[in-house]
Formats: structure tokens, C-alpha cells, sequence
């Protein structure tokens, strides 16, 4: 799940190259972090859960822990909303030799660290801490506070804090993969509604659609129009009464990886359609 899949291989002599081997894998995109930047919330939260899930099995693997040495977003690209990482040609499984604890240090451009050598005289975790710090640095730090739920935040500033900060012997993948799992405990704070006793209005219309009157905002799922995710309608019409411009918006019966239904945000309802898998509401003015 974390990794390439590898569909086929095989050997090929050639007179230039003997002992080639060809490889046949999935197709994957390039990861661009502007373009993540540009998506929403949920699905760069996606993107960390896959991490996280990478960060864990590389943690706990056959082999035992593997650490990726060129830990950097061009090693990995993007297969149906999951992250995987393609290119192992740097990985190792070999623990640092040491004698004392300064033959553990660990140097990076922000930060350095230096962890216990054990009894046998190898650097505890070292492995697993480079991997989780690499995270840290090119991914968590960026893809999950930026645009996040507001009822997340606090929960999401104690996970990039502590993947960040090795002094407080944070063990990386297990208290990630019990954080940002989808358990109960966390998927309610998601899809708790942080919402305010709206005091607008709203008229109900079912079964119709508003084709037109469409405004952009950010981030959006349709690149020209208002498209958001929800968790009921009283979010959906805190965001509303949020822009100036929104006069009306439309409760569709699609819903995101989450399950949060996606809403289409109108500035105006001038012309409404009928639509038996919609749900309008319009903003009542005094």
C-alpha cells in the first residue's frame, strides 16, 4: 500500500548492458507541493494518513527499520489520492554504529539531534527518528495546518510540533498512526460542526439546482465555481453567511473520502432548475 506496485519484471542481455532488468509498475502522478498546496484540507490530510501509514511500516518492516536516506517529495508520487513512495534505491536498514552518544548525531538545516547509543552499540531509533524528521520538514509542516478545521487545529499543532521535536521522545509512528487514524475519537473532532447560531435565514427547496450564478472562492473542488465540503447544513450555511457574495447554495448527494457532502455556493438564485438529487437553500432577505 505504501509502495509502488509492481506489476511485472523481466531480465534482458543485451550487448551494451548485461543483466537488464525491466520493471512494469503503476502509473503514478509527479508530486507537486504548490499543486497540494492548491487542493483541499481533506485531501492533503489523505496524503499525511498514506505518510503516516509509509512512516509506520518502514518503522516495523520484514527487515526491520529502514530508513530512506533521499527522503525529499521527488521520491514519491501520488496514485489515487494515496501517497507511495517510488524509488528505494537509498534505503537501508543498517543502524548507526556507535561508541557514545555524540557518534549518534543527526544533523539537519534547522534542526540537529543527537540520541542514545545503546548497549550494543548501535544509535536507538535513529533509523526511524531521520524518517519521521524528513516528514516533518517537507510534508506535515505544510500539508496540515494550512486551511485546516478550525475544531483540528489544536490537534494538528501537537502533531507537527512533536514529529518536529525529538527531545520530547515522541516515538514517531505510533503516536501518528493512533492520531491521525480515522477512529472514532478523531473523526468526530473532523466532522464536528464548529458552527455558530447563524441568525439568517435560509428557505428550503427541495429537489432543485441553481445552474448558474457561480463565484470562485478557495480552496474549491470545481475550479470555477464554489464548491466545499460539509459535515450538515448548519456548516453549510456558516460558510454562507462567511462571503458576501453567497445568496444561496446547493446540497449535493455527493460526499468526499470522509464522507462530508459536497455544497455548490451560489450568489444569486435567480434560476432554479428542478433536480431530484439536490437540495437548495435560499438565503430569505428582509
Amino acid at each position: 500500500l505504501c509502495c509502488f506496485q509492481l506489476y511485472g519484471y523481466c531480465y534482458q542481455d543485451s550487448n551494451d548492458i548485461p543483466d537488464t532488468l525491466t520493471t512494469i509498475t503503476e502509473l503514478g502522478s509527479p508530486l507537486e507541493m504548490i499543486q497540494l498546496l492548491q487542493t483541499s484540507w481533506e485531501d492533503r490530510f489523505r496524503i499525511c494518513l498514506s505518510l503516516v501509514r509509509l512512516l509506520h511500516y518502514l518503522a516495523h518492516s520484514p527487515l526491520g527499520s529502514v530508513t530512506l536516506l533521499d527522503f525529499r517529495p521527488r521520491q514519491f508520487v501520488i496514485v489515487d489520492g494515496e501517497l507511495k513512495v517510488t524509488d528505494l534505491d537509498d534505503a537501508s536498514v543498517e543502524e548507526s554504529s556507535c561508541t557514545s552518544n555524540s557518534d549518534c548525531f543527526m544533523e539537519f538545516p534547522a534542526r540537529n539531534f543527537t540520541l542514545p547509543c545503546s548497549v550494543d552499540g548501535r544509535c536507538q531509533s535513529m533509523n526511524e527518528k531521520r524518517n519521521l524528521y524528513n516528514a516533518y520538514r517537507f510534508f506535515f509542516t505544510y500539508l496540515l495546518p494550512h486551511s485546516a478545521p478550525s475544531s483540528l487545529r489544536p490537534l494538528l499543532d501537537k502533531i507537527v510540533n512533536a514529529t518536529g521535536n525529538h527531545n520530547k521522545h515522541v516515538i514517531c509512528t505510533e503516536y501518528l498512526a493512533l492520531e491521525l487514524s480515522p477512529s472514532p475519537s478523531v473523526n468526530s473532532e473532523f466532522t464536528q460542526k464548529c458552527v455558530k447560531s447563524a441568525n439568517t435565514q435560509y428557505r428550503r427547496v427541495p429537489e432543485a439546482f441553481i445552474p448558474d450564478e457561480n463565484y470562485r472562492c478557495w480552496p474549491s473542488y470545481h475550479h470555477k465555481g464554489c464548491l466545499l465540503s460539509v459535515f450538515d447544513v448548519n456548516e453549510a450555511i456558516e460558510i454562507c453567511d462567511s462571503y458576501s457574495q453567497c445568496k444561496a447554495f446547493v446540497l449535493t448527494n455527493q460526499t468526499t473520502w470522509t464522507g462530508r457532502q459536497l455544497v455548490f455556493f451560489k450568489m444569486a438564485s435567480n434560476h432554479i432548475v428542478p433536480d431530484p438529487d439536490k437540495i437548495t437553500y435560499v438565503k430569505v432577505t428582509d
